[in-house]
């Protein structure tokens, strides 16, 4: 059986050694770079099946690496998670609009990260077998087998977290999805996992799709009332 492949791009030595050997221990391969252009090098020459980019590098930050994997049409949908020691929401922010599909701060559990992993990797591995699922209204249409989005006619590129979080709450319609059981169905977390990563994540979607896609509850948490 192969082994999934995961490249970590990384400048820390003492801290990339670490999570490869942990990781290798779960049975993946790692391909591990210390700076971002040798990362860019490596994920456009031999593409991985997931990204652990850390967002300070010393010559190309992961930002700018996110950004060229993103524009290059045989990589754009490699899941992406950002390694950040950086706590303002503006970063997270912009690493989201960019590209990436989660984001983890340092310092951060291998607990934590292994599951992100996983959770990433499960939704990359379904295939066409899966039944073709369909949302319509008035000017949405949203696909689920190929994960094509489509706002007015015009297709709309949403990262492999955007979009499983977008069905989630389609699916959940009329009713509100609590941040908690967003993060246990879309992301595999449980609730004691920082639930800022629901919202940051609402304001990609709404970015991208419309500030009145999707309804603020307050104290319960989120609801989709799509177009009439």
């Amino acid at each position: 059986m192969t082994r999934e492949r995961i490249a970590l791009v990384e400048d820390d030595a003492d801290l990339a050694a670490t999570l490869g050997l942990a990781l290798e221990r779960e049975g993946y391969e790692i391909l591990s770079y210390p700076t971002g252009r040798e990362g860019l090098v490596g994920i456009l020459g031999s593409p991985p099946d997931l990204v652990l980019l850390d967002l300070n590098l010393p010559d190309l930050d992961g930002l700018s690496v996110c950004r060229e994997v993103r524009d290059t049409a045989a990589v754009r949908d490699l899941p992406i998670i950002m390694l950040t020691a950086r706590v303002e929401e503006s970063d997270r922010v912009l690493g989201l609009d960019l590209g990436a599909d989660d984001y983890i701060t340092k310092p951060f559990s291998l607990r934590e990260l292994k599951s992100r992993i996983r959770a990433l990797l499960r939704r990359r591995s379904l295939d066409g077998g899966v039944p073709e699922d369909e949302y319509r209204d008035a000017r949405l249409h949203v696909r689920r087998g190929p994960m094509d989005v489509e706002l007015d006619g015009e297709l709309v590129r949403l990262t492999v977290r955007e979009f499983e979080l977008l069905w989630y709450l389609i699916t959940t319609r009329p009713r509100v999805a609590s941040r908690e059981s967003i993060l246990e169905r879309v992301w595999g977390l449980s609730s004691d996992v920082e639930t800022r990563t629901v919202d940051v994540h609402i304001r990609a979607l709404r970015s991208k799709l419309g500030s009145e896609l999707v309804e603020t509850v307050i104290g319960a948490g989120y609801r989709f009332r799509g177009f009439q």
